[in-house]
């Protein structure tokens, strides 16, 4: 069985400041963080983070995967650099303030 390599996670400011505001003072959710930026790493596409396309503005391939039932990793491939993954946001998947439509 050949080894798989994993991917580089690229954290953008965006993305570290969504993390900081919303895992301030929660350790459950930063545990929940941690487990899906591994299984990120390891396989983007792991049938837990749930992770499909989503629609931009400007049609670039970027994904959303799943941390909580209402939280959300958006990200892409860096298309310079094979096995990177660029982290862009996070947050919310409802209400008024979510990370994407």
């Amino acid at each position: 069985m050949p080894i798989q390599e994993k991917y580089d996670l690229e954290f953008t400011p965006e993305f570290v400041e969504d993390y900081k505001k919303l895992t301030k003072k929660n350790n459950l959710l930063i545990k929940k963080f941690s487990k899906a930026l591994k299984l990120l790493s390891e396989n983007p596409l792991h049938n837990s983070l749930k992770s499909h396309k989503v629609d931009t503005i400007n049609n670039e391939d970027v994904f959303s995967s799943w941390v909580t039932g209402d939280i959300r990793i958006i990200w892409l491939y860096n298309k310079e650099k094979k096995l990177v993954i660029v982290l862009l946001e996070a947050g919310s998947h409802s209400g008024s303030n979510k990370v994407y439509k």
